[in-house]
């Protein structure tokens, strides 16, 4: 099992049971336990755990605590590698428009756009519009508003009313989480009334999220999935989810 994996079962058991001991999943892992607990130290730094003595418990995923961007890259970089490929498929050709939405998925989208000069882009993450703005031929065009520094993102009215007055071709999105009760989630109300706005703007919505954020619920929800036209995951993503998300009408390809 890579580390990747061992971290996810970990992080999914100590939500289902509030709490998780060393020398019990040592065992059950088998491995050692000075391993688990450097993956205890680094699901803590991702915020997802809680050390307490001779274990961790989960942290409460409404709390709005969130990992940095720098940590988050770090989380299933190669299955968001994946997904932003897989995403290229879905952007169409000729004279389009189409919205980013600032986060480390969407990110490897950015990194792999086409050149071409007909492509025009919206986008509140800063450092998307920075890379493109010195490699992209096409329109880049930065929202307005506060830039919050854990997720490098503009929020605020000044974004949201940019949005409103757009008519996009696609939008898409990032989530912190992904249920087909809850639908798209993210900790912080100001990314979510910005993720709103792009999801209004656009003719397709298309949602880039992979398989650890799925089944989880964050407190602002942006999007239900009868919002969404499109989910790009990753193969780790359970079969039996994946069917129950496909019978919300969502369709939902792997990477």
């Amino acid at each position: 099992m890579f580390a990747d994996e061992r971290q996810q079962l970990i992080a999914d058991l100590a939500r289902r049971d509030g709490r998780v001991v060393v020398t019990a999943l040592a065992a059950e892992l088998d491995v050692a336990p000075e391993t688990v607990r450097r993956d205890l130290d680094a699901l803590a730094t991702q915020g997802l755990v809680r050390r307490v003595h001779g274990g961790a418990v989960p942290v409460d995923e409404t709390s709005g605590r969130e990992a940095s961007v720098d940590h988050r890259a770090e989380v299933s970089s190669e299955a968001k590698a994946r997904i932003g490929q897989a995403a290229l498929a879905l952007i169409p050709q000729g004279r389009t428009s189409i919205v980013l939405d600032a986060g480390t998925t969407t990110a490897q989208l950015a990194a792999v756009l086409p050149a071409r000069p007909e492509l025009l882009v919206v986008t509140n993450s800063v450092p998307i519009s920075a890379q493109l703005a010195s490699d992209h031929p096409g329109e880049v065009h930065l929202l307005g508003g506060r830039v919050r520094g854990v997720t490098q993102a503009t929020v605020g009215e000044t974004g949201v009313r940019q949005l409103q007055r757009l008519r996009t071709d696609v939008a898409f999105l990032g989530s912190d989480g992904l249920t087909v009760e809850h639908g798209l989630s993210t900790p912080d109300q100001s990314e979510a009334s910005v993720k709103r706005a792009m999801r209004l703007a656009a003719r397709t919505v298309v949602a880039l999220v992979d398989s650890s954020k799925v089944g989880r619920e964050l407190l602002y929800s942006f999007a239900r999935l009868s919002d969404v036209d499109v989910l790009v995951t990753d193969r780790d993503v359970d079969v039996r989810t994946v069917a129950a998300l496909e019978q919300t009408g969502i369709e939902v390809v792997i990477a």
